[in-house]
């Protein structure tokens, strides 16, 4: 047995191991599958193993390589630990959902303005779910969601700290009986369907909190339909359904849409900033930080008169 493996070996067949497909694997090292390839081979040939059964359909861990897994994790995070011990850290990957979400870019960006000397790549995965198995992985760092509506499984594995009691608005069409109104009371939408992410994998935390929000008040989810991919086609799906979507003050209108604030009561959003359980590093440090900073300044976290949240969030946010 070698008396010493290359950490690049461990990383190489973590990512496969991970991500089961070579051309993944290489794409989220930033290398060319050739040269992961040969990095995956040569450690096979220094451990005397075999890793992976590759076939042209799929590529599948055998015995050994699921044997190897947990210590190939333990002896990365041991290193990244002690880079950041000496301020080597490697990059930060940091999720923020959606680019048309205020809150989580500003605490990304004043985190970097804290830290300068440490790289925060933004990340786009949508939902909280959706980030969830990424961040357990090990394939993010640090999300934002409503922590609450993940599957206690997924709470297991997870840290988080309470940002932001988001007010929310409702998006409507230009035309819409509502769209003149400054603020839409709740009561106002009774007998509407608003589009709340129904269907996507990536957001049911997100579709749960509509569900607590209409239950009683004549307002329907809509059904589930194909996920639009992008922000163009998801233009195009809502200009021809002229649906209503649920969605939090400050989030951008589309062409042909407005976004009005909802009252009475307030719905409000919780945000959290969630990071996988042990993780240590500067750029994370310096994320709770500016979390921090800006819910003290800005009272992020103090509920306006008559503002609502799910029973289910109130021991989180407190």
């Amino acid at each position: 047995m070698p008396a010493h493996i290359d950490p690049r070996l461990l990383r190489a067949f973590v990512a496969v191991a991970e991500e089961l497909h070579f051309t993944r694997a290489a794409a989220r090292l930033f290398i060319a599958q050739q040269a992961l390839s040969r990095d995956v081979r040569r450690l096979e040939r220094e451990l005397r193993a075999e890793l992976f059964l590759r076939t042209t359909r799929q590529v599948t861990l055998t015995a050994d390589g699921e044997r190897l897994l947990p210590y190939a994790r333990r002896a990365l995070q041991a290193q990244d630990d002690l880079l950041t011990a000496f301020g080597q850290a490697r990059p930060l990957l940091v999720d923020l959902n959606s680019p048309g979400l205020h809150t989580h870019r500003r605490v990304l960006h004043l985190a970097r303005e804290l830290a300068p000397e440490v790289e925060l790549m933004a990340r786009f995965e949508s939902g909280l779910t959706g980030a969830a198995a990424e961040l357990i992985a090990g394939r993010l760092d640090a999300s934002f969601g409503r922590y609450a509506g993940l599957d206690p499984a997924l709470r297991a594995h997870l840290d988080q700290l309470p940002v932001r009691l988001e007010p929310m608005a409702i998006m409507l069409p230009e035309g819409h009986r509502l769209a003149a109104l400054e603020a839409v009371p709740l009561a106002a939408l009774a007998g509407e369907v608003v589009y709340a992410g129904a269907g996507n994998p990536r957001t049911p935390e997100w579709t749960d909190l509509a569900h607590h929000l209409f239950q009683g008040r004549g307002i329907a989810v809509a059904p589930p339909f194909p996920l639009a991919v992008g922000e163009e086609e998801f233009q195009r799906l809502m200009a021809k359904t002229r649906t209503p979507v649920l969605a939090v003050v400050g989030f951008p209108a589309m062409p042909g849409t407005v976004v009005r604030p909802l009252v009475d009561p307030v719905p409000l959003s919780p945000v959290s900033l969630v990071w996988r359980k042990g993780l240590v590093h500067p750029g994370l440090d310096a994320l709770r930080r500016a979390a921090a900073q800006l819910a003290a300044g800005e009272g992020w976290l103090r509920r306006p008169t008559g503002g609502w949240i799910p029973a289910d969030d109130e021991d989180v946010i407190r």
